[in-house]
């Protein structure tokens, strides 16, 4: 199974690792099937090959699965340099990373990926909370994974970042926003992609939900939430996203002229003039 963002459905999907380098988050099943292992030379080469007969049509590639970034650097800038070679219609190379990655590349690596056409990269914070950071096993903690998303735009990389709505239970749901809105401030992603937690089969947090031991926000809690973090937000540029299918209100905001009618769209949905989406139309 290949996952990648809903902004790369157009894209080359170049599968140059299997998994995650992590692979530990409770609430993630993604990759749960797949032992973490960086794809041979031979086979992204072949691969590469193909998409110069087949996918002259299509402008931007996205390198799989959960985490290239942690590619040597070696192994990656050649990944990148023979996209440049091979594939020269493309306009952008985008990739997962997580901070444990990030923090693997210094400054000047980060920059040669940008100058070979890396020009996306995409993070999960999930949430601001160190607290519940630490209870999803994510590694790293919230100015940790703040850190490594700036140094991505510093080298001149677009920053998209995830956060889910939920993460902290109903227990924690305003420290949730509250604390990921910060983290969002500090962070200054170009773009934030919300989406509502749905616990997995299989994972840690699916068995803590089924025990009653995690208690989720309900439909309007969970928007709640977001409306929390929206209003928290003082990003001075780019789109917050919660039109994700998990959503039970579709919302898609640029920030900051956005913000006060997106606030009211919610309200109006919490007061129960505007329906929110059924549970039968959410699917992952």
């Amino acid at each position: 199974m290949i996952i990648r963002p809903p902004s790369e459905a157009g894209s080359i999907l170049l599968q140059v690792t299997l998994g995650c380098s992590h692979g530990k988050c409770a609430f993630c099943g993604a990759y749960r099937d797949k032992r973490f292992a960086v794809k041979d030379r031979e086979t992204v080469m072949a691969d590469i090959g193909f998409a110069a007969r087949s996918c002259r049509d299509q402008r931007r590639v996205f390198l799989c699965d959960g985490d290239a970034m942690i590619m040597p650097q070696p192994r990656l800038s050649d990944v990148l340099g023979q996209i440049r070679e091979r594939l020269p219609w493309v306009t952008r190379v985008g990739t997962y990373a997580n901070a444990k990655s990030l923090a693997r590349k210094s400054d000047a690596e980060l920059s040669e990926l940008r100058g070979l056409g890396l020009g996306i990269v995409y993070m999960g914070l999930e949430s601001g909370d160190d607290a519940i950071l630490r209870a999803m096993n994510k590694n790293g903690d919230s100015a940790f994974i703040v850190e490594q998303g700036r140094r991505v735009r510093r080298a001149g990389m677009k920053l998209n970042v995830t956060v889910i709505n939920g993460l902290g239970g109903a227990a924690r749901s305003m420290d949730h926003a509250r604390a990921t809105a910060e983290a969002l401030n500090a962070m200054e992603p170009d773009q934030v992609g919300a989406l509502s937690l749905m616990p997995v089969p299989g994972t840690p947090l699916h068995d803590w939900w089924e025990r009653g031991e995690f208690v989720l926000p309900d439909a309007r809690g969970m928007l709640a939430e977001v409306r929390e973090m929206l209003f928290r937000l003082e990003l001075k540029r780019g789109l917050f996203l919660a039109n994700h299918a998990s959503n039970y209100l579709p919302l898609k905001v640029r920030l900051p002229s956005g913000k006060l009618s997106a606030l009211a769209e919610i309200d109006n949905a919490l007061a129960g003039l505007s329906p929110l989406k059924a549970e039968s139309a959410r699917r992952l």
